[in-house]
């Protein structure tokens, strides 16, 4: 049991509030909130998963989630991270097999964990990222946090800038957190000539721009093409184990290290239905104090 202090506000908890996401699917009502930061019975801070909801005074965290907070990161901070790091790292580490060098283009990175998920991509070695997304604001300070290029969704030549970049520098890693129609303009721009082509990665992680998508069977049999997916019930318990371990508090260290550059709004638990259907700026994630 753990008095809770932050919880963040993700998709994952607004689809399952409403019985949109996968992982709701005969579920019973359950408390707003997947996970959290909080003190044990000791005062010892801790992120971790809870059993049921977690935006309480009190709530039950997994044991074999809970991970220690370091000096210097702040509650909100703390409780922000975790769900993008999950969102980013784990595709990027087990799914995609990141390895230096690497070309890595993130479609959708002007969201919350797009951004996280451009910052790890050069902590793992990236050699060069490519950042999509259509807030112009945002992607221009995507330039800042690692991006070494940005294409609108907005543009009219999407298409052609992307491929004009794949012929120049052939991209090795897709991490996707829109799907829908882009998803299908760059599978389109993957597509081989009958040629070899470079071993590509295509993780799918977010579904912001629609479930399904129109894909063609020459993508998949043109190219060197692995096309998988990020998300509960895709990893192993290995992997997870792992993420606990070893991902969150490297992480949580290099956001004390200034490493990891992220916006978080608060507000407290008693105002929270006045904010519920609130759309939060591109690139924050709002958590509740408590």
């Amino acid at each position: 049991m753990v008095s809770m202090k932050a919880v963040a506000i993700k998709h994952l908890d607004r689809s399952r509030a409403a019985g949109k996401h996968y992982s709701s699917e005969g579920s019973a009502t359950r408390v707003f909130g997947s996970d959290g930061v909080g003190l044990l019975p000791d005062g010892t801070r801790v992120y971790g998963i809870g059993f049921s909801g977690t935006m309480a005074k009190t709530a039950s965290l997994r044991k074999d989630t809970l991970v220690l907070i370091p000096d210097g990161l702040d509650d909100a901070t703390a409780a922000a991270l975790p769900n993008a790091v999950i969102g980013s790292a784990m595709g990027l580490k087990f799914k995609a097999g990141i390895q230096p060098g690497d070309v890595v283009l993130v479609n959708g990175a002007t969201g919350f964990t797009g951004r996280i998920a451009v910052q790890i991509a050069k902590h793992y070695g990236a050699g060069r990222v490519i950042a999509t997304g259509r807030n112009p604001e945002s992607l221009n300070e995507l330039l800042s946090l690692g991006a070494d290029e940005t294409i609108s969704l907005s543009q009219p030549g999407f298409r052609q800038e992307l491929a004009r970049i794949h012929a120049a520098t052939p991209i090795d890693i897709v991490v996707d957190y829109l799907w829908g129609e882009s998803a299908e303009m760059i599978l389109g721009c993957l597509k081989g000539n009958g040629g070899f082509t470079n071993e590509m990665r295509y993780v799918s992680i977010g579904a912001m721009s629609g479930e399904s998508i129109q894909l063609s069977a020459a993508s998949l049999r043109s190219a060197n093409l692995q096309l998988t997916g990020s998300g509960l019930g895709a990893w192993s318990r290995s992997e997870v184990g792992i993420l606990f371990r070893e991902i969150l508090p490297e992480m949580f260290g290099l956001a004390v290290s200034g490493g990891l550059r992220l916006k978080v709004a608060t507000l407290k638990l008693e105002d929270i239905a006045s904010v519920w259907d609130v759309d939060v700026p591109g690139g924050e994630r709002l958590v509740v104090t408590i």
